[in-house]
Parts: structure tokens; sequence; C-alpha cells
């Protein structure tokens, strides 16, 4: 397997296009606050992940986000969550997010909520998707506030965070930074010079042994092919979840030019991956 230095452009274009929240700009959607209001009736309908209509606040204040998605969205949009899920692997958010999340309680881990701790919060609204196992619990959820799916499993991010961002009554803002981000990949993709065209694997570590992040879908493949940057063979397709564990003895098949490595937990789990 190749290792190469890392170049400071491809490596902050990445980890920045790969993060939603380090775009967002704490004011996208105060516009949208404003029209949400001006009826007057305090409160909007819209329509989850089901198909079912949920009445939320015009402007919600009191916001729990029970998967990471929907906190990364509810941040980059400038929403401050009062409660949230743990990061998968951690005891409290994904380290990305904590700068943003400070205020926010751990009240779920990505296997169940605890439905105490969010009703002890009194929230206006909360969001989930079916990345994690609060998804068995929406009726028990709505009857705390009203509750918005806002994606099924494996849905295009872009559908998964605008959703989120018309739950927030931020719609326009959701618009404004999708534009944002999109400008970003444009800008990125002049700058990578003779990394254009890369062949780029992105993998996670876990039990002993990577897996491939994503494929040809997904928040991962979708900005990778945006950049002009590929993917090894065994990359490429239609899946945006992970695959199956890659046996050590296959190391070549997540070659590329560059290699971006994660980690299922905290720092330290990192650095022994």
């Amino acid at each position: 397997m190749r290792y190469r230095r890392p170049a400071a452009l491809l490596t902050v274009a990445l980890a920045g296009a790969l993060t939603l929240a380090g775009c967002g700009d704490g004011d996208s959607g105060g516009k949208d606050g404003a029209d949400a209001t001006a009826g007057g009736s305090g409160t909007r309908t819209v329509t989850d992940a089901n198909g079912k209509k949920v009445e939320v606040p015009a402007a919600p204040k009191k916001v729990v986000t029970l998967s990471e998605p929907t906190l990364d969205a509810a941040l980059a949009l400038g929403a401050h969550p009062i409660g949230a899920t743990s990061g998968r692997g951690q005891s409290g958010v994904a380290g990305y997010l904590a700068p943003k999340a400070e205020d926010a309680q751990i009240v779920a881990n990505t296997a169940e909520p605890d439905l105490d701790k969010i009703a002890a919060l009194r929230p206006d609204l909360i969001l989930l998707d079916e990345t994690v196992g609060a998804k068995r619990d929406q009726d028990k959820l709505g009857r705390i506030a009203p509750t918005v799916l806002t994606a099924k499993l494996n849905a295009p991010w872009r559908d998964a965070f605008t959703a989120t961002a018309d739950a927030l009554g931020k719609k326009a803002g959701g618009q404004k930074w999708l534009d944002a981000f999109d400008a970003r990949l444009k800008t990125v993709k002049a700058g990578l010079g003779a990394n254009a065209g890369a062949v780029t694997s992105v993998v996670r570590w876990q039990n002993g042994a990577p897996s491939v992040v994503g494929k040809g879908k997904g928040h991962v493949g979708d900005t990778l092919t945006a950049l002009g940057l590929k993917r090894p063979q065994d990359q490429q397709g239609e899946s945006s979840g992970h695959s199956e564990p890659v046996s050590l003895e296959r190391l070549e098949t997540i070659d590329g030019d560059w290699l971006f490595l994660g980690a299922l937990g905290d720092r330290a789990a990192g650095r022994r991956g």
C-alpha cells in the first residue's frame, strides 16, 4: 500500500467538504424564521419521510436531534439543539461537532433514546432519521413533542439536509447553505492541481479491520465525484453504506493515491487504527 505525506490543500479540502457543520454561519435561517411566523399561527405542517403530516412550531426554540445527521444539519443551519445523541463509539457528540454543540445534553445513543431525559428537556421539536434506533420509538417520542423523521436509511444526504432545514423553518437558509457548499466544491476542485483525478480511498477502522465508507453514493461518494476524484475499483458502486470488513490479506483493494482513514470511537481509537 502506498502512503503519501498529506498535502494541505487536498486534506483541508476533503475535511471541509465532508463536514456539514463546519460551513454553518450561525445565521443561515434568519429570514426563514421571520417568514414562518408571519402568519401568526405559530405552527406549520411538514410531511416527514414516512409521508406523515406533522404540525411543528413555525420557529422551534428547543430542538432535540436524535441522530448524527440531524445534529450536523441543525448546527450547520445555526440552530442550537438542547439535546442530542452521542456519536458512534463515544460518550459525547462527534468530536468535530462538539465545539458547536456544547449546550446539548446527551439524551440518546445510536441504539436507543432515553425517553425520560428527553421529556425532562421539554423540547418543542424532535428530529431523527433511520440511522438510529430511535426510529422504533416515534410514537412515544411524538407524545413528548412534535417528532419529524427527516430521512429513510440511505436517502440522499441533500434530501435529508433539506428536510431537516424545512422542519426547522429554515428551508431558504438550507438552500443558501447548499449553494455555498457547491461553490466551495468548485473552488476546491479548481485548486487540486496535480491531485486532480486522484484515486481516493475512504475507509474506517473497526474491530481490527478496515471497511469502505460509502461507494458511489452518499455524502462521501457524491462529494468525491463533485471534486473529480476517483475511487478504487472495489469502492465503486451504488451503495452509500459501509462495506463488510476487508481482510488484511486484501489491503490492496483499498489502496489509492490518497487514503483517508477514520476509526469508530475517540481519538485514541484512531491512533490504534
